[in-house]
């Protein structure tokens, strides 16, 4: 189709308007188009603001809670959004070419620190909610993200369920764990990434996986190289002004005062041994958001309310970093196919 656009004579084009002009000077420089996501279970943007960051266009969105809805309306005021999942139609999403969704981990993750019910749940199980709607629209890409955890959800057997549902959709599927620390921020947070794609399993693992390998050598792997010290036993920051540890563990998003696992391991230490828990600003930078980000447009008159509702949103987040390199790997996926 390019070859043809180049053989043709501007004046021999039968389109009328400027849309008509772009697409032309869009076919004859070889610029491609912008890619469109509908976002799911959107939280606070972290896959919209990452995909955007990769020269996407963000058209949909669906987020319930309303804290995150009062962020996503600050940032994207003029995209149309659902607040519930189990009441949109297929009709109700715009054409997109890529659809993502964090869906609920609360049902496979190990921070409940008991039974797990996994798909079974009432949050988790609004995958497959998701799942009727990407069936009856077929998108071009599906990413889907989740905890680490759900591949051990049921000895296996949930995580098994969704790639056999985006198999049997028509979907070639893939899946990488991938850490947030590799990718700028200071904080260890592995989650899974799930990428289908209606061209095959291929596409999708061009997506998550490169040709080319790194050097993961460590010094405690050479031969009689010194045994590595863990990053989270690193402190930076001067004793008697402060300090903190060089790498975060990950952000939960269950603490609204902080007593869990993440405000016992996550904090700011200070002389005589004083300590606090970290702020909403700093969450929000070990996530790779702008400062202010979850500073809502509603007034919040409690200071430990807004705090909390801040942290809460930033550990339920997706790294952005992470996200707008998946995202500039889906837009050079796209121009390469294109090309061909």
């Amino acid at each position: 189709m390019l070859t043809e656009v180049r053989e043709l004579d501007v004046e021999d084009r039968t389109l009328d308007g400027a849309d008509s002009a772009a697409t032309l000077a869009q076919s004859a420089t070889h610029e491609p188009r912008t890619l469109r996501v509908a976002s799911f279970f959107a939280g606070i943007g972290g896959f919209d603001l990452g995909f955007e960051n990769a020269g996407m266009e963000t058209v949909w969105q669906c987020e319930k809670k309303e804290f995150c809805l009062d962020i996503l309306a600050k940032h994207w005021p003029d995209v149309p959004r659902a607040e519930d999942i189990l009441e949109v139609e297929a009709d109700d999403i715009p054409e997109a070419d890529i659809w993502v969704g964090g869906f609920p981990c609360q049902d496979v993750s190990l921070a409940r620190m008991g039974p797990r019910s996994g798909l079974r749940g009432k949050q988790s199980g609004l995958f497959y909610d998701f799942a009727r709607l990407i069936e009856q629209r077929r998108p071009e890409i599906v990413v889907l993200e989740n905890v680490a955890a759900l591949l051990s959800s049921h000895d296996g057997r949930d995580f098994a369920v969704i790639v056999r549902t985006l198999a049997d959709i028509g979907y070639g599927v893939a899946w990488r764990v991938l850490d947030s620390r590799h990718f700028g921020v200071p904080q260890s947070r592995s989650r899974v990434f799930i990428v289908g794609s209606l061209r095959g399993a291929a596409a999708a693992g061009s997506v998550l996986f490169e040709p080319e390998c790194g050097d993961r050598d460590s010094e405690k792997s050479r031969s009689h190289g010194k045994k590595s010290v863990s990053p989270f036993a690193i402190s930076v920051g001067n004793p008697e002004q402060g300090f903190v540890k060089q790498l975060a563990h990950c952000l939960y998003a269950e603490s609204a005062r902080h007593t869990g696992t993440d405000w016992s391991r996550n904090y700011v230490s200070y002389p005589e041994g004083r300590v606090r828990r970290l702020t909403p600003l700093e969450a929000e930078r070990l996530q790779g958001f702008p400062d202010g980000w979850t500073m809502p447009v509603t007034e919040i008159a409690n200071p430990d309310t807004l705090d909390s509702a801040r942290y809460h949103a930033c550990g339920n987040a997706v790294s952005v970093p992470v996200v707008q390199w998946l995202g500039e790997r889906i837009v050079a996926n796209f121009a390469a196919t294109q090309r061909r």
